[in-house]
């Protein structure tokens, strides 16, 4: 989706242009959206387990993903909506093991007009490691976020 949508996207999570951000890779699934996510020595909290803030950011750019394709295919547009993150929580279930690949489902919870709640789980093997829900809505021209995937 990232590449597709937003080339040009410096965001630290999810911007295909940030060579320093975690440059997720978000891809439909039957129920929503889908990741993988190889964490790297610097996103430990320590020795072997990810920091949460890490998870948070992984969370967070994969719901808002979710929300923008989910608003996109509601109103039959090419293009998905320029969505940002109202709120968004998470549950830190367990630790999360560096070394792992981690795996990311989300699928939409509620869909009205410009906004969608998500829900979120993040996976290392068959262990959930973390869950989250968040609301995304989508922006209009004049809100600093507008252009930002452009």
């Amino acid at each position: 989706m990232q590449e597709e949508h937003a080339p040009n996207s410096i965001c630290f999570g999810c911007g295909p242009a940030n060579e320093d951000g975690l440059r997720i890779r978000s891809f439909r699934s039957e129920s929503g959206l889908e990741m993988e996510f190889s964490p790297k020595a610097e996103h430990q909290a320590f020795p072997g387990m990810i920091n949460g803030g890490i998870i948070g950011t992984l969370l967070d750019c994969h719901g808002n993903w979710t929300a923008a394709m989910a608003l996109m295919d509601r109103l039959g547009e090419t293009e998905p909506p320029c969505t940002v993150t109202a709120s968004y929580s998470i549950k830190l279930r367990r630790p999360t093991p560096y070394g792992a690949t981690l795996r990311i489902s989300s699928e939409i919870e509620e869909i009205g007009e410009g906004r969608a709640k998500v829900l979120m789980s993040l996976r290392a093997g068959d262990e959930v490691c973390a869950t989250g829900e968040g609301l995304f809505v989508a922006v209009k021209e004049g809100h600093p976020a507008f252009h930002r995937w452009n």
